[in-house]
């Protein structure tokens, strides 16, 4: 285990996990957060990465179950699409354990996720009102080819998975943005699971950091996905954008 001042590292780390569920719940890009202050403590990059998802899994569970008690999540097209997505974070949080030069591939994605905001910027209307049309052929493929390349994503790298996961529900799969959120929370916890176990295995977890930091975490998700439910999609699509613009700059920025 490395060597770190547990004191100092939950005085930094808890206020920090809240706030990153708070904002996690609403748009996604938590990670932007909780990232950056684990690797703060001096975690080693395998602990940092290995940590954030047993405190992420936390944050995911409290805010699905938030939408999911509301009627915010569409139960039959998002269990479809967790499973595909456990079984892609599971095969990532494998290939990460092997690779270790991803300077190139950071900067790949802060190019797709900028371009994310610019198109959700253009089109006005888009994630303002449901236009979802059911378990479509259409919908299924879309869905779970999504799940599947995110869910690697998510479990290989990470930062940006909440960002891809609300422009593939409400883009592609045309929910609004409250709906859209909801959806994106259950995948993400699903994708949290299946890198869990994988990591978890690789005993690379600090349990006393990342337990503390998984209850804040979960705190700040409850409150923020009763945020996104009561102010709506309109205060949702505001905070995702300005999501989108932390983790470019994460992206290209922090090392």
């Amino acid at each position: 285990m490395p060597d770190f001042d547990l004191f100092h590292a939950l005085l930094l780390g808890i206020p920090l996990a809240f706030l990153a569920g708070m904002i996690d719940a609403i748009a996604g890009g938590g990670g932007v957060i909780t990232l950056p202050a684990l690797y703060w403590m001096g975690l080693p990059p395998a602990n940092v990465v290995a940590t954030n998802k047993l405190l992420a899994i936390f944050g995911s569970a409290s805010s699905s179950w938030q939408f999911v008690r509301k009627g915010k999540v569409d139960l039959a097209l998002a269990s479809r699409m967790a499973v595909v997505a456990v079984l892609g974070s599971a095969l990532g949080a494998h290939l990460v354990l092997g690779f270790h030069n991803d300077e190139a591939f950071r900067l790949l994605i802060a190019g797709l996720i900028l371009m994310v905001g610019i198109l959700v910027v253009t089109n006005k209307r888009l994630g303002l009102e449901n236009r979802y049309e059911g378990l479509t052929p259409r919908t299924l493929l879309i869905g779970g080819v999504g799940a599947l390349l995110i869910g690697m994503y998510d479990g290989f790298f990470g930062p940006g998975t909440g960002t891809f996961l609300m422009f593939l529900f409400v883009r592609y799969l045309r929910f609004d943005f409250v709906v859209g959120s909801g959806n994106a929370k259950v995948i993400n916890f699903a994708t949290n699971a299946g890198a869990f176990v994988t990591f978890l295995l690789s005993g690379k977890m600090i349990f006393a950091i990342g337990l503390p930091m998984g209850i804040a975490n979960a705190l700040g998700a409850a409150l923020g996905a009763r945020l996104a439910i009561l102010r709506g999609s309109a205060f949702v699509k505001v905070v995702y954008l300005g999501i989108v613009l932390l983790v470019v700059a994460r992206l290209i920025f922090v090392r």
